[in-house]
């Protein structure tokens, strides 16, 4: 179990993240939901290690210190929003990366066929060979979601992992996130803007305004449009999918003839 307690973040006098209590229990997707400036992004990084806070955060009843961070940061891989990279690395070579610890002068076969299958599944495999460097965004993130899984980690932080991506590689890589998150019994905190994926793909999300939770639970009780409205400051329509999870459609008022 993974728990933040009290959790305060602050840059300066503006305070991001405020008395934040939750827990994340192995083999479940928690989505952090909220508009733009709520905190979501810092949240993940105060997990990560690489911004201080007050409060607490453990994981299986050890809290996070300063002066351990590499050890706190092993079980965990972390997936940025920004994936930019300059390095002179083929694709194959930064999802390699992944399972730093284990490089040597000699890849074995055996970590390479698992690198090598982490493409194939993500549709990448033609690319693994080309400079990262001159992929698009949305590559980039498919390459960074397959190194994130090589590191075979306990918990999987992913800052917005399907921005850059088209409809298709969207379902493909969240469908992927949930099939990883069931069979090794992750820890899965996931940062998205679309509403309808997080209801979609989610055990439960968090709704974030001001830094702090305004709800919090299963996406069907937690994206209600009263809650929404308030949050977004937009009308909310909660339309139903086949599959029985909400599909969130906003929209502006259409304003009266004169």
């Amino acid at each position: 179990m993974l728990k933040l307690d009290c959790l305060n973040i602050q840059y300066g006098s503006l305070t991001v993240a405020h008395a934040i209590d939750a827990q994340f229990e192995a083999g479940n997707i928690y989505t952090i939901l909220g508009a733009n400036g709520a905190g979501k992004s810092s949240l993940l990084k105060a997990i990560f290690g690489e911004l201080a806070f007050s409060g607490a955060v453990s994981y299986q009843g050890t809290a996070q210190r300063k002066a351990h961070l590499n050890a706190w940061r092993k079980p965990i891989a972390y997936m940025p929003q920004d994936s930019h990279t300059d390095a002179e690395l083929n694709t194959l070579e930064v999802v390699l990366l992944g399972r730093m610890d284990a490089l040597t002068r000699h890849i074995s076969d055996e970590l390479l066929h698992e690198a090598v299958e982490l493409l194939e599944e993500l549709n990448i495999s033609h690319l693994a060979h080309r400079p990262i460097r001159l992929l698009s965004g949305g590559q980039r993130q498919l390459a960074m979601f397959a190194q994130a899984l090589l590191r075979r980690p306990k918990i999987l932080l992913l800052d917005e992992p399907v921005s850059a991506l088209d409809m298709a590689h969207q379902i493909n890589l969240l469908d992927k996130v949930r099939h990883y998150t069931r069979q090794h019994q992750l820890i899965c905190i996931m940062v998205l803007h679309d509403l309808s994926l997080a209801a979609q793909f989610s055990d439960e999300v968090m709704l974030l305004s001001d830094g702090k939770i305004q709800a919090q639970g299963t996406p069907k009780a937690v994206l209600q449009p009263e809650i929404l409205r308030q949050v977004y400051h937009v009308d909310i329509e909660i339309l139903t999918s086949h599959q029985g999870s909400p599909v969130i459609h906003p929209y502006r008022k259409r304003q009266a003839s004169v």
